[in-house]
């Protein structure tokens, strides 16, 4: 479909057909009118390379084809330039036909918003009649002013400039009697003007170029959609107050614009039926569908709405065959069964029934054919006996399909036979798979609450846990009795024994449970370790070549480089960090996952430890937070000094490190400069941050200035200094 409506591909030949012969470029052109109908552009392109050789035989036949259908001003302005072209120089005849091709014209299309052009031309087409005595004068003159007041009322974008000319054209008639005409027509013209302005906001955001496709779902398309409608919407309002029939005239025609866009829109041609027959005109909606099945001939929506407004007419007979052609386009049940229920309308249950006999032998017959001929026997004719067997007869090929045995069980609780419910339901739980069983289980369940008794309900409440989940061990979660059970066994309807807070808090218990028992039976090792060997070990898991793996350093990536005589603690240990994981990475796939946990922050191993296994990309939000909520994490605080405790030692070049006073010493001249900075490092630490510009890392700033708020309280003096100055050399690097 994408291939056959291709708009890029039908522009690219309509351009290349301009510079073919005629001969080549008009099967071209019927190519693309085959696919594209309702485009007025190619239409009139078309025309158009006809009338360039003078065949005007040829050209009258594709007016004739396209005229009616492609309500488009452009193309009956070319179609006024060939009515011309032909009898203008036939004297008085050709004037006549003329001024019928004139009239032909506006009134198909004299009430579009841009139809200003043509009436300006008709009326210059009347000045330019001949008169040779003053009868004929007046005659001319009286047909100028019933045009003119014509086109003064239509809201057009040259609506004021008709008016200027009208009033200039009746004080040159008659001054006297174009005062009265014009204080007479002025709060119309007023009226048209109004409404004139109100329909350009309609028609500003529609593309009147726009190519009839299928509907793709494309935001173009629906904003074609919704400005059509808006459109439409506003002429059914009959904004200008005119009568019914111009009212009705005018909507018409916007329809019919409309479907040159949305040729291929169901639902507009579905509105456009409806709207005729709201109005009265049935035989106007009938005419409609024809074309929209003519337009969307695989559509069973329309076929089906032409059905029941045929039906509902009395028209049987094409009822009937718009059902046949259904079914032997689309040999489906839901064709079958919607013509089983029209044969029992129309020609009563016998017909239906012969059709059923005849449609199970059908390999495309399913259960629902079944489900809607029992039901149909049941509740319409009156017949449990005959809905029995039906039912039983379907049930010996459908045992397997779980809807077919709750839609039997729900016919027997009609009839109240609890003994032959039982025997379905035991019937159809030793059939199905148990993959498959879980709502009939179900609904065995709640037929036992509803009419069984207590020990029943318990009895069959307990054989579901184990089909479902299995017998497993003794005390297993699963098969114990829990108190959701007790709320599903005494709620009803929308009734429940408990509040809303307490089942959404149950709901989320029952989650974790299940969530806890898949990760107890895929791992049974605590430690975060273990916890990542499982994870990597599983099989529907793809990961990604950690031997190509980097850890992420902000430092580089935002380009801070650091002095050789003040590297921050953070940067060692990030450096690190990266250079252990590297060389893990690097001793082959069979050790990588062992390794990735002794590399692995403390605070990380905890958060991965606890975190439950699932299946799937995506885990169920509430249980992951339910988890972090209830673990009992390592602070930013503890973890940062275990980290730097586990060997991070600072390099030779920090003055903070433990060689402070060996080799690597500050010269004279810094101490000197590192003791004065240290007694006002602490007053000025806002003022000289704020003094920097901020740091790309926002969070990394966020952790320098509580790094030094630990070091002051807990070192000596000099360390702090040393310490913040390690600090402050990290800041001054990444204003450099």
């Amino acid at each position: 479909m994408a291939d056959k409506y291709n708009v890029e591909e039908a522009e690219a030949l309509a351009k290349r057909a301009l510079h073919l012969p005629i001969t080549q470029a008009t099967p071209i052109y019927e190519q693309l009118l085959s696919l594209y109908p309702t485009s007025a552009r190619f239409w009139k392109q078309y025309v158009e390379t006809q009338m360039a050789v003078n065949n005007d035989d040829a050209t009258k036949q594709i007016f004739s084809r396209c005229l009616l259908t492609c309500l488009q001003v452009p193309l009956w302005q070319c179609y006024i330039r060939f009515i011309r072209k032909v009898y203008d120089k036939k004297g008085a005849e050709g004037q006549e036909e003329t001024t019928k091709a004139f009239e032909f014209t506006l009134n198909y299309i004299g009430t579009d918003i841009a139809s200003g052009p043509i009436w300006t031309e008709y009326i210059t087409f009347l000045k330019s009649l001949p008169a040779l005595n003053p009868h004929e004068d007046m005659q001319r003159k009286i047909a100028l002013r019933k045009v003119y007041q014509r086109a003064i009322l239509t809201p057009t974008h040259h609506v004021e400039q008709l008016w200027k000319e009208y009033e200039n054209f009746e004080n040159s008639v008659n001054r006297q009697l174009a005062k009265g005409l014009v204080n007479e027509y002025q709060p119309k013209f007023n009226s048209a003007r109004a409404v004139y302005r109100e329909r350009k906001k309609y028609i500003e955001d529609i593309d009147w170029n726009m190519l009839a496709v299928p509907p793709t779902g494309s935001s173009k398309e629906e904003v074609q959609w919704v400005a059509w409608k808006k459109f439409l919407t506003f002429e059914k309002g009959n904004p200008q107050r005119i009568d019914t029939a111009l009212s009705t005239k005018r909507i018409i025609y916007v329809y019919e614009q409309c479907l040159m866009c949305l040729y291929h829109y169901p639902d507009v041609w579905y509105d456009y039926a409806e709207w005729h027959i709201k109005s009265g005109s049935t035989d106007a909606a009938i005419k409609v569908f024809q074309r929209a099945l003519k337009a969307i001939p695989d559509s069973e929506m329309l076929k089906y709405a032409y059905a029941e407004l045929e039906e509902a007419r009395g028209a049987i007979q094409s009822a009937k065959n718009l059902y046949e052609s259904i079914l032997g386009v689309s040999t489906n049940s839901l064709a079958q069964i919607q013509f089983l229920r029209f044969l029992r309308r129309v020609e009563g249950v016998e017909s239906a029934r012969k059709y059923f006999l005849e449609a199970r032998k059908s390999p495309s017959c399913t259960y629902h054919v079944y489900i809607a001929f029992a039901t149909m026997a049941f509740c319409l004719d009156k017949d449990p006996k005959a809905a029995h067997n039906i039912f039983e007869e379907g049930l010996k090929r459908y045992m397997t399909e779980p809807v077919y045995i709750l839609e039997y069980a729900d016919f027997l609780t009609r009839l109240n036979d609890d003994r032959n419910i039982r025997a379905l339901f035991e019937r159809a739980l030793s059939t199905l798979p148990t993959e498959e069983s879980a709502e009939v289980w179900n609904r065995f369940v709640q037929f036992e609450q509803t009419y069984g008794d207590l020990a029943s309900i318990l009895k069959v409440e307990q054989r579901r846990k184990e089909a479902l989940f299995g017998k497993g061990e003794e005390g297993s979660p699963a098969l114990e009795s829990s108190l959701q059970d007790v709320v599903s066994r005494y709620s009803y309807m929308d009734l429940w024994p408990c509040t809303s807070n307490e089942l959404d808090h149950l709901s989320r218990q029952e989650l974790l449970v299940k969530n806890m028992n898949k990760k107890v039976e895929k791992t049974n090792q605590p430690h975060g370790s273990a916890t990542i060997g499982s994870v990597a070990s599983s099989s529907k898991v793809v990961y990604p070549d950690t031997a190509q793996m980097v850890v992420h350093d902000p430092a580089k990536k935002s380009g801070i480089e650091f002095s050789s005589s003040a590297k921050p603690v953070a940067a060692s240990a990030s450096n690190t960090f990266q250079s252990n994981v590297t060389a893990t990475a690097t001793h082959g796939s069979a050790s990588t996952f062992d390794e990735i946990p002794k590399t692995t922050p403390p605070a990380l191993l905890a958060f991965l430890a606890n975190l439950p296994h699932v299946d799937g990309p995506t885990p169920n939000v509430d249980v992951v937070l339910s988890i972090c909520l209830q673990s009992d994490l390592p602070t930013g605080q503890t973890a940062k000094q275990s980290f730097v405790a586990k060997g991070n030692v600072p390099s030779q070049n920090d003055p903070s490190g433990p060689n402070r006073g060996g080799s690597q010493r500050l010269p004279r001249d810094r101490r000197a400069t590192k003791r004065k900075g240290s007694d006002r490092q602490e007053d000025d630490d806002t003022a000289s941050i704020q003094s920097q510009p901020l740091p790309t890392d926002v969070f990394r700033l966020r952790q320098m200035r509580k790094a030094r708020g630990i070091s002051t309280s807990s070192q000596t003096p000099t360390g702090s200094a040393s310490y913040g100055s390690a600090y402050s050399g990290e800041l001054s690097g990444s204003t450099g």
